[in-house]
């Protein structure tokens, strides 16, 4: 007991029915709530040693107070009672949604006496029936205006309709033929309730049979010479042919299915539904999710697709997913509760789906980029960002100047490093640094150097310590502008600030590497720690547990992407030099010049390829004869003998 928590249930209280759990603290408030096919498999997991449970798993844990559970019949009632409950408790622990704006919806207030067509981004009308949402406000009056030529319904508003059917006046949106409801005289309410019907059932289905009963209503008006008649058919016939075209087809027709595209990582994920009615994109809607604890892409899309339904919402015959639940049965049922028809579940592989599928992710993908890149440009998130980082670190200033390091080599071979500064919590592009390590004998050994050399700038920007550290490193520090050129910048220019914090990419043994370099150059005032990728955990020097952020905080996020800037340019930066290498190889050729080197690298897309390649297959790039062929063979030979002496 003494390595879990003591509130932890004693052995058989648990039941091993199907249910519903609660963490809660010591104010009473729910944390976490959580199904289970098996209660006491699964409580089981969360009363496991400290020490081999993940870390946020852990706090939550560590957080909570006590824990109670209710069973019920099935996995579908577990699954509709979690839903409950986290809308009704709204735990910390659980995924946060961020929606940053609302969409609109096309409604029908059926529950009124003339139903009504409007534009709305209020849900839960009374009655209401909702289609959408739509990406802009102009894409659904577009819709509705072309839908009022083919099913003529009351748009105006409560007021104006009762003041017109008191005074027997048509409505000012009836004067000028936008609204077709009874106060204008033209039907009934017991027509215009058979209009309103014929439109609901026309956005449920679009059916495009629409289009052949049009021209054929028209040919027989105008074959009996009714032209009135076969004018109005002839506008409402280019009324349906319009909105088809407005949306693009994807799919067969009659297929009605949504797909979630869903791109994460470690701290947030991002969502992208389209919604396909009739074949067509008839809807889009992208949101944001926050994760406190750490969750996989199956648990993502449960929690994803219980949140995407509901109020009025219901889902389709098919909703196509990135991975599908561990729980996807229950899933399914309660989907179909929802849905009044069977609904399946299923993870496209192939087809037209699956690329549909590939297209939301891309667009999931951009929403992430997109929600990072503003939450960066916050100047509030920004300064509360470094405050937490202050108060996390027991630093006595915020950090308004970080500078981030990252190794990174080829299987231990081109070795590089990269150093990034974020000032005030932005990028200083102007002030990156690259190096390259000629010989190293791990990544801690690659951070020494890399510290030391940096240090020594610091310790004493002109003694011959300075100079001895560059030599350690690389000839000269390179520097990337925010244009992607590479200049070599003066001496006291490189290294001009002094940072408050020292960031390393990794966990205990970088930061101690980290450490060492730093004692040892005698510099006192920075603070140092370290970012570990697979549970970003910020390590702090000789401490023997680290610093846990919550992972929604502002803080863990600014720590995330200045590991992940320093991370990109230090690829980029081994990614040119191999690409510069090899070129400079093949270019010691006789005979082969920059255009067929160029040649030789597009033909086979990598120097790994090319250097794997005899000579039949070298000789197949235009350009290159039989001789020339064995020479590079022969040369590429020799190249690679000589790196391995």
């Amino acid at each position: 007991m003494a390595n879990t928590v003591p509130y932890r249930p004693r052995p058989g209280e648990i039941p091993t029915d199907p249910g519903v759990y609660r963490f809660r603290d010591v104010d009473r408030r729910v944390l976490y709530v959580g199904k289970a096919k098996n209660l006491r498999a699964r409580l089981s997991n969360y009363f496991a040693p400290l020490y081999t449970l993940h870390e946020r798993t852990r706090r939550m844990v560590t957080t909570a107070s006590s824990v109670e559970w209710t069973v019920v019949g099935n996995d579908i009632e577990a699954l509709q009672l979690e839903y409950t409950w986290i809308k009704e408790f709204d735990p910390p622990f659980n995924v946060k949604y961020r929606d940053d704006k609302s969409y609109p919806y096309l409604a029908v207030t059926l529950a009124d006496e003339a139903p009504r067509a409007i534009v709305t981004r209020r849900r839960g009308i009374p009655g209401a029936k909702y289609f959408g949402p739509y990406p802009k406000v102009w894409a659904v009056n577009e819709t509705l205006d072309l839908l009022l030529k083919l099913f003529p319904i009351r748009t105006c508003k409560d007021s104006d309709y009762k003041r017109a059917m008191q005074t027997g006046k048509p409505c000012f949106a009836g004067q000028i033929g936008r609204c077709f409801g009874p106060c204008s005289g033209a039907v009934t309410i017991a027509e215009h309730r058979a209009n309103v019907e014929r439109f609901v059932a026309f956005m449920q289905n679009q059916d495009r049979r629409i289009v052949t009963d049009l021209t054929q209503q028209m040919r027989a008006a105008a074959a009996v010479q009714d032209y009135e008649t076969a004018a109005r058919r002839r506008d409402e016939l280019q009324a349906a042919e319009s909105f088809f075209e407005k949306s693009a087809v994807v799919l067969r027709e009659h297929v009605d299915v949504d797909v979630f595209g869903i791109d994460h990582d470690e701290l947030a994920a991002a969502v992208h539904l389209f919604i396909v009615r009739g074949g067509r994109i008839r809807g889009v809607r992208s949101w944001t999710v926050d994760t406190e604890l750490d969750m996989d892409l199956g648990d993502l899309v449960d929690s994803v697709v219980q949140n995407a339904y509901g109020d009025d919402i219901r889902p389709p015959a098919e909703v196509v997913v990135p991975a599908l639940p561990d729980d996807a049965d229950a899933l399914e049922g309660w989907l179909a509760g929802l849905g009044g028809r069977k609904v399946r579940l299923r993870a496209a592989r192939r087809g037209d789906k699956a690329a549909l599928l590939e297209t939301a992710t891309q667009n999931a993908r951009q929403t992430l980029v997109l929600y990072k890149t503003r939450r960066s440009a916050d100047f509030t998130a920004r300064s509360r960002a470094l405050e937490d980082i202050q108060e996390a670190l027991g630093m006595a200033d915020a950090p308004l100047r970080i500078e981030c390091f990252d190794v990174s080599h080829l299987s231990g071979t081109n070795i590089v490093a990269s150093m990034v500064v974020f000032e005030d919590g932005l990028p200083r592009k102007d002030e990156y640094r690259r190096f390259t390590i000629p010989s190293s004998t791990d990544d801690t050994d690659s951070i020494h150097q890399v510290l030391t050399r940096r240090l020594a700038y610091l310790a004493d920007p002109g003694s011959e310590e300075a100079v001895a550290g560059e030599g350690a490193v690389d000839d000269v520090a390179e520097v990337a502008t925010a244009d992607g050129e590479v200049v070599t910048p003066s001496r006291r220019a490189k290294f001009s600030y002094r940072p408050n914090l020292l960031v390393v990419d990794g966990g205990q043994p970088q930061v101690a590497a980290a450490e060492r370099a730093l004692r040892e150059s005698g510099v006192e005032g920075i603070y140092l720690c370290g970012i570990a990728k697979r549970l970003e955990e910020i390590w702090t020097p000789e401490s023997d547990f680290p610093v846990i952020l919550p992972r929604n905080s502002d803080a863990l996020f600014l720590f995330q992407r200045v590991r992940d800037e320093a991370h990109r340019f230090a690829i980029t930066h081994q990614r040119q030099r191999r690409k510069r290498d090899i070129t400079t190889v093949l270019s010691e050729v006789p005979g082969l010049g920059p255009a067929r080197v160029k040649a030789l690298l597009k033909h086979f897309g990598s120097v790994s390829r090319l250097r794997q390649a005899d000579a039949s297959a070298i000789s197949e790039v235009p350009g290159i004869g039989p001789s020339l062929a064995s020479a590079i063979r022969t040369h590429l030979e020799g190249t690679t003998r000589s790196a391995a002496d």
